[in-house]
């Protein structure tokens, strides 16, 4: 059988009704801007191990489709993770007489650098958004002393939120997706993990915030324009002018995540309390991620131990 064939069949049959629609549509968007193209035309029992290994080592010298440069290791292993998936998936429901792909030797995945606002890069966002008055903006605060994900944030809506007794419950997530015309659409699904549901203590600073939202509220959603939800991307946009005008370093929207966890860090919290709040799976995550905050304040706490 044709690889072409067989990795279009694949998506749809096993992928698109067992996983979330954005790992499919992620899955779908790398098979065919680089596997279908470089591998489709062959058959699944030409698929060897050697020739799977070559078209990695290509994505990684120059798979950037843009650019020419070669793709993040971490994109290079999404890609493995296809090819191992669907030839096994091959192999188990006999389309294939044997399977190589689990020979491919994958790269060293990257360690991504932790970016995080300064308290004075904080206070000065806080301060403008609380001067221009835009409800819309306030959801950035929100992060800021929740550290819950954008997707997170944006589908959160005020049947979520416990006033009386602050909390906030996380249940749901959203991300773009692109309906079947093509359009930009926001899709709003369950967390993609157990953990990612969680129930968070409101902190003190914000309930005023949060009430003042509510008395003016014109949407299911906490975070909403003209009474609509609003996608990520746009909020993304939205955070990027802020930034540009505060004339502040381009961050990414989760550098607001990181910046709570390392503000949470030097507040003494403690390591597991953070990984529940964070809604990760368990504390080594968040003690692997932040490990070099923990790091920067013990620095700081020995210097001010003062000279001799």
């Amino acid at each position: 059988m044709n690889y072409n064939e067989w990795i279009e069949r694949w998506l749809e049959q096993y992928v698109k009704p067992t996983s979330k629609q954005r790992t499919y549509e992620r899955y779908l968007e790398l098979s065919r801007l680089h596997i279908i193209p470089a591998l489709g035309g062959y058959d699944i029992e030409e698929l060897s191990a050697d020739k799977m290994q070559k078209f990695v080592s290509q994505l990684l010298e120059s798979g950037n489709i843009k650019t020419s440069k070669g793709l993040a290791s971490n994109t290079v292993c999404a890609i493995i993770n296809i090819l191992q998936n669907s030839l096994k998936a091959a192999f188990v429901g006999g389309h294939a007489s044997n399977y190589a792909a689990d020979k491919i030797k994958r790269p060293k995945k990257e360690e991504r650098r932790i970016e995080c606002f300064s308290l004075k890069e904080q206070r000065c966002i806080e301060s403008e958004i609380k001067c221009e008055g835009r409800p819309k903006l306030f959801g950035i605060v929100i992060c800021f002393y929740t550290g819950i994900r954008i997707g997170e944030l944006l589908a959160l809506e005020w049947s979520d939120v416990d006033l009386k007794d602050g909390l906030l419950t996380i249940s749901k997530s959203c991300h773009d997706g692109k309906d079947e015309y093509g359009h930009y659409i926001k899709i709003v699904e369950t967390p993609k993990t157990d953990s990612s549901k969680r129930s968070i203590p409101i902190p003190q600073q914000i309930v005023p915030l949060l009430k003042k939202l509510y008395k003016t509220r014109d949407s299911q959603y906490v975070v909403s324009e003209n009474a609509h939800g609003i996608s990520v991307r746009s909020y993304q946009r939205s955070f990027d002018l802020l930034l540009k005008r505060l004339k502040i370093e381009h961050r990414g929207f989760h550098s607001i995540r990181h910046t709570f966890a390392t503000r949470a860090l030097e507040c003494g919290m403690d390591i597991k309390t953070l990984a529940e709040v964070l809604g990760h799976k368990s504390p080594m995550v968040t003690l692997n991620r932040y490990v070099h905050s923990r790091l920067e304040h013990k620095k700081e706490m020995m210097n001010r131990l003062g000279k001799f």
